[in-house]
């Protein structure tokens, strides 16, 4: 089996899309983590939409509003997250 890897690089620009409601939510502008072990923490979104405003996430201290990166569910041509999980 073929293991494909996707660089943060490549995440960066995309954007995010709900899995239950096909809503824009933003842009993602970075990706928290933790260094020494690698673990992904959160998305940090730009451009944020109502819709993930309106959910009250974590704000980063840019005023930018953080996805936990375990509501992602897919990252292809956008990022999907399930919205009931960030709820």
């Amino acid at each position: 089996m073929v293991e494909s890897r996707i660089r943060a690089a490549d995440i960066v620009g995309k954007t995010i899309i709900s899995e239950e409601t096909g809503r824009k939510f933003g842009i993602v502008n970075n990706i928290d983590f933790i260094t020494e072990s690698g673990e992904l923490l959160n998305l940090v979104v730009d451009q944020s939409t109502k819709h993930l405003s309106d959910l009250n996430l974590k704000i980063d201290d840019e005023g930018r509003v953080q996805i936990p990166f375990s509501a992602v569910k897919s990252i292809g041509d956008f990022v999907i997250v399930s919205e009931n999980e960030l709820i």
